[in-house]
């Protein structure tokens, strides 16, 4: 099938060489020159594990390829994913100006039937709105009169179909995320787009594609449950998840500071409620919260949807809350531990929100970093993949290009990103270049037994 992804981030690049590898023929677009450009050279602008492979596998097969030229793409292709960032705005919600202008785009360039995907992170009722936006396009845009319906639009050549078909990508998994989801979710009011989606994801559905590296094999798996439902369902399907799993991380961060206080051990809490079948051991890690491109702008966008119809939404708000205060705890713990942060040597180990990516939206350990550099503490950062200072990041932080520069005459080390490489680190002598030997684990990932015997004193979330 002929497809156009419209939109080369994580979600956007991912579909895009995954769909070309099950056999499809796409082209991804993007506005970003440079990027393309780079795309071309099958070079990354973001660091996704096995990605590159599959952009260098599917550019030779033919199955992909990348242009900034959004008309042409449109006109040649029949399925269209929209797959374009939806950052918060200042007061929580959405801000939907790019996928307004690429249904805009779509609309001055429709010439046969099309299905227009929403596949970025969407308000409720956005797939009837981007309908409206294409309708009024075609009518201003190309003098093609499409009526107020496009499902009744007289002239074949304008007729489309919207559905929404939500992602769950993981960042660091996302290609097996493409490959092996838990669900495909379709949101349609038009059964023939329903049809043609399933035909287009039909090899993940029934497992029926060639072994690639790093996967599991597919043969013998059960085939993906499909989700059909309405426009609207879709959308608040994909809200109400993320919002699930950030309350879900909240409530066990939540439960490990009553654990600090009254003497339990969060990890065996943890253990012991998540063998429960009715909760799962899933996002029961307790840390410094949750961050990224995903959790939190979602979270806050339901609470505003939710706003615009009069009801408030306390536990969603509660969970921000506590996310919040989460990061501010570890700025405590430096505290209790150091006494005065002036003046003190600290090396953070990890910048990225979350391992195997090199996103920091939003990522805890900057908002830590910051804290600890306006508190006069000299703050020094190392993470595998980021290796250029973050925007969000005080300038005052500096960055390390290895370990021993981290732990050397340090005071404290924090560790806020859960990197594989940080559990293989000889932390008998990196521990003999500290200052002090203090050592708080943000993410309770390092054995405290372990690091005690070594000399550190450790301490972790809730135990």
């Amino acid at each position: 099938m002929k497809v156009c992804v419209i939109g080369t981030g994580y979600v956007g690049l991912v579909t895009g060489v995954c769909l070309g590898e099950i056999g499809h023929n796409v082209i991804c677009v993007d506005n970003d020159e440079k990027k393309i450009k780079m795309l071309k050279n099958s070079i990354m602008p973001i660091y996704e594990p096995g990605l590159e492979n599959l952009v260098k596998k599917n550019t030779q097969s033919g199955n992909l390829s990348f242009t900034t030229q959004i008309g042409n793409a449109i006109l040649s292709q029949d399925i269209i994913f929209i797959c374009v960032g939806t950052p918060p705005l200042p007061d929580g919600s959405a801000d939907l100006r790019f996928v307004e202008e690429v249904a805009k785009e779509i609309g001055r360039n429709l010439n046969s039937y099309k299905i227009i995907i929403n596949k970025s992170t969407v308000p409720i009722g956005s797939g009837d709105w981007v309908s409206m936006i294409i309708n009024d396009s075609v009518a201003t845009g190309n003098g093609i009169d499409n009526g107020a319906n496009h499902s009744g639009n007289k002239n074949a050549a304008a007729i489309f179909d919207v559905v929404s078909n939500p992602e769950f990508l993981r960042e660091g998994t996302a290609i097996y995320d493409t490959f092996f989801p838990d669900r495909i979710v379709l949101g349609s009011a038009s059964q023939k787009a329903i049809d043609l989606m399933i035909k287009l994801y039909e090899k993940v559905i029934n497992r029926r594609f060639e072994q690639i590296d790093s996967l599991p094999d597919s043969k013998g798996t059960k085939n993906i449950p499909l989700v059909k439902t309405d426009l609207v369902s879709a959308e608040m399907i994909k809200y109400a998840a993320n919002s699930f799993l950030a309350t879900k991380i909240s409530y066990i961060n939540e439960i490990a500071n009553i654990c600090e206080k009254a003497g339990a051990d969060i990890l065996k809490v943890a253990k012991g409620i998540g063998l429960d079948s009715r909760i799962g051991a899933r996002f029961l890690n307790a840390g410094i919260g949750w961050g990224g491109s995903c959790f939190p702008k979602d979270v806050s966008a339901l609470t505003k949807i939710a706003a615009e119809y009069g009801i408030t939404t306390q536990l969603l708000n509660s969970a921000i809350n506590v996310n919040n205060q989460q990061r501010l705890k570890m700025v405590q713990k430096a505290q209790e531990t150091l006494k005065i942060i002036k003046g003190k040597t600290i090396g953070v180990l990890g910048i990225s929100f979350k391992p195997n990516t090199d996103d920091t939206r939003d990522a805890p350990a900057i908002t830590i970093m910051n804290n600890l550099a306006n508190l006069g503490a000299k703050v020094k950062a190392y993470d595998p993949i980021v290796k250029e200072s973050p925007e969000s990041l005080n300038q005052k932080v500096i960055l390390c290009f290895d370990t021993e520069e981290i732990f050397s005459g340090s005071d404290l080390i924090i560790l806020a990103t859960e990197w594989e490489e940080f559990i293989g680190l000889d932390y008998e002598k990196l521990g003999a270049l500290m200052r002090d030997k203090n050592f708080i684990d943000g993410r309770n990932f390092l054995s405290k037994e372990k690091m005690q015997s070594l000399g550190f004193k450790y301490s972790g979330i809730g135990i």
